[in-house]
């Protein structure tokens, strides 16, 4: 049985372009939901299931931004810090930026999908081996919101075969929560040869060794906000969610 994971990475280093009305309004990860920052929902879901360290990676306006997260971290949790100077480039970037600062497996989230807390259990009951990179995935293909932007994956037996937003052929979607071992950088390595690589293209390397698997995450509810109608239904779901809690 694999070890329980205490640590995650939070990627909060791109613009949010499509969810910012101008450039004063808000920086995406503190962006208001309920009068409550994003990324508070992500860091307060893992403190809630016993994730006590946090690193997050910080890059478009670090400076304005580090102060809001500071002030949205659970009382009793760890915060560091990790600076990406090419926040322009994919997210897979945003993580190798993280290489050498984690120690172990560890989960990883966007600072702007919101999530049922039980997803964490979820995934980590699910994540027995301890060389393998496990994604959360959503079944219930009719409930996505916009399946346009969502990322897909095809599987067999549990084990991710490809990924990719423009998949015509897939059976789930990417939910953004994942728990990765420490070989996950060297195949973000190998993706990011060219100079850039989104995390996508480090999982399909990953699924290449039969290393990629998935946790189904039944009825559980999750929302990627990447844009104002996506906060919207957000705004819908942790709504019912706190009429059922």
């Amino acid at each position: 049985m694999a070890q329980p994971v205490d640590q995650a990475i939070i990627l909060a280093a791109g613009q949010g372009i499509r969810l910012r009305k101008n450039d004063r309004d808000y920086l995406k990860p503190l962006y208001p939901l309920f009068d409550r920052p994003l990324i508070s929902y992500v860091m307060n879901a893992f403190f809630s299931q016993g994730v006590k360290r946090f690193f997050v990676v910080v890059g478009f306006e670090a400076e304005e931004l580090m102060p809001g997260i500071r002030e949205a971290l659970p009382e009793g949790a760890e915060l560091h810090f990790i600076d990406n100077s090419d926040w322009r480039l994919s997210n897979g970037v945003s993580l190798l930026k993280a290489y050498g600062h984690v120690n172990g497996r560890f989960f990883l989230s966007m600072s702007d999908h919101i999530f049922d807390p039980e997803m964490i259990t979820a995934l980590q009951r699910g994540a027995s081996d301890a060389e393998c990179l496990y994604l959360a995935v959503d079944s219930k293909i009719e409930t996505i919101f916009d399946m346009d932007d969502a990322t897909k994956v095809k599987l067999e037996k549990g084990r991710i075969v490809d990924i990719d937003k423009k998949l015509t052929d897939f059976d789930a979607i990417d939910t953004g929560l994942f728990i990765c071992p420490d070989a996950i950088f060297s195949h973000l390595q190998s993706a990011a040869a060219g100079g850039d690589c989104s995390l996508s293209d480090g999982v399909r390397t990953m699924a290449g060794t039969g290393k990629a698997r998935v946790v189904d995450i039944g009825e559980s509810f999750w929302q990627d906000v990447d844009t104002p109608e996506m906060l919207s239904n957000a705004e819908i779901l942790i709504s019912r969610w706190k009429k059922l809690d």
